[in-house]
């Protein structure tokens, strides 16, 4: 695209310092018209206010919002949480899922408007310019792609806040606090200043969801977790939808300390980095989904489950959204989760969750056969075979070992 084309622009935008500094320089360098989009996923403390001015204040032509949070929860964190996807063995995947939902309706408001163009603010060491970009790959190759970070001569966050504040855009990171955070329903992540010392503690001031657990009430919460194939239904009892159920855990859990994760986890384009993640009512839900499903689901399909857990979570971290991998898995996890119905109770107490209690139509528990006492059922001499059996190919080996150590040698 010729500089001097007057391109139009549809910029992923969220307010934030990169983007505040993308809007005036895309003006600049490439005398673009820019149009941007920011996709409401339940970011919370006022982060949307004002936020059309503040565009068009940068120099937008025009800034569109969209009330992404239902299809958010439905379409992209519970299918996520069926599959029990955790990258890094700690994180549930906030940020990756919410990328390639804000892309592709970015790339439906760049069809509406006739762009050029699309435009992110990720940078070129992170992975949301692989999410961001393989979206856009995926459902608009005809568009191009502008990344400032891998063009503009600024070198740093610091770099950047002194650029904006010459453009009188206001942001709220300082060189101070240069942190860089990502907020959405499910989560919340923080990186960059102090926590790029992986040796060093998360500050408290940080933490914007989940209380400090030594701060938390002495006396524990017990919530009951209702689900219906895989997808959670109800909180203590009462039928909820997506968005007011991870709002209610999220307040519960954050109340009680629970949700923290510090990981130093490995990018897609190869290097270590920290996060600091709060994940509230998501560390509920995988907690209640996983103790269900090992109550009704046989144990090779549990085998399987984990294994496939793994690749998903991958997939969901690359940002291999929009493929038929995805969909193929999707099919799959679905077949697993047809039992996965019932309630799951839990304690909450000075940041920990365990599990209080879980019940389900679908049991493959039962106390018959496991008892300790009495029983009628299970004949325990019949173990002895199996035993056998089951053991053959081990006694085969060792025989043919012993044969061969009496061997006689010349």
């Amino acid at each position: 695209m010729h500089k001097q084309s007057k391109p139009l622009v549809v910029l992923a935008y969220s307010g934030g310092l990169d983007t505040s500094a993308i809007v005036p320089w895309l003006r600049e360098q490439y005398g673009a018209r820019v149009v941007c989009f920011a996709a409401d996923v339940g970011q919370g403390l006022g982060e949307l206010d004002g936020l059309i001015a503040k565009a068009k204040r940068s120099g937008a032509e025009d800034c569109i919002i969209e009330d992404l949070r239902e299809e958010f929860v439905r379409d992209f964190v519970f299918p996520t949480l069926r599959a029990g996807a955790i990258y890094a063995r700690t994180y549930l995947l906030g940020t990756s899922m919410a990328r390639p939902l804000t892309a592709a309706h970015q790339v439906a408001v760049a069809r509406a408007v006739g762009a050029d163009a699309v435009a992110h603010g990720c940078t070129g060491k992170g992975n949301d310019q692989v999410r961001f970009e393989l979206t856009y790959a995926a459902l608009a190759p005809e568009l191009q792609v502008i990344a400032p970070w891998r063009e503009w001569k600024f070198q740093s966050r610091e770099d950047l806040i002194a650029y904006v504040h010459a453009k009188g855009v206001p942001v709220q990171a300082t060189a101070e606090k240069p942190y860089s955070t990502d907020r959405n329903l499910w989560h919340c992540s923080h990186e960059g200043g102090i926590l790029e010392d992986p040796s060093q503690e998360a500050p408290e001031h940080i933490f914007v969801m989940t209380k400090n657990p030594f701060e938390t009430p002495d006396e524990p919460a017990v919530v009951t977790i209702g689900f219906e194939e895989g997808n959670p239904v109800s909180v203590d009892a009462v039928p909820l939808g997506p968005v007011e159920l991870l709002e209610q855990l999220n307040e519960i859990a954050g109340e009680h300390g629970v949700g923290r994760a510090d990981v130093v986890e490995d990018r897609l384009v190869g290097m270590k980095s920290r996060g600091v993640y709060e994940t509230p009512g998501g560390t509920l839900l995988y907690a209640a989904h996983r103790e269900l499903e090992q109550l009704t689901l046989d144990r090779r399909t549990l085998r399987m489950k984990d294994e496939l857990a793994l690749r998903y979570a991958d997939l969901v971290y690359d940002g291999r959204w929009w493929t038929p991998e995805r969909e193929a898995l999707d099919a799959l996890v679905t077949a697993t989760q047809k039992t996965v119905t019932g309630t799951v109770r839990l304690k909450l107490f000075k940041g920990n969750v365990s599990v209080a209690g879980r019940e389900s139509p679908f049991a493959l528990y039962q106390p018959s056969y496991a008892t300790f006492g009495k029983d009628n059922v299970y004949n325990q001499k019949d173990a002895e075979g199996f035993i056998r059996l089951y053991g053959l190919a081990s006694r085969i080996a060792a025989g043919l070992a012993a044969e061969r150590t009496d061997v006689p040698t010349r």
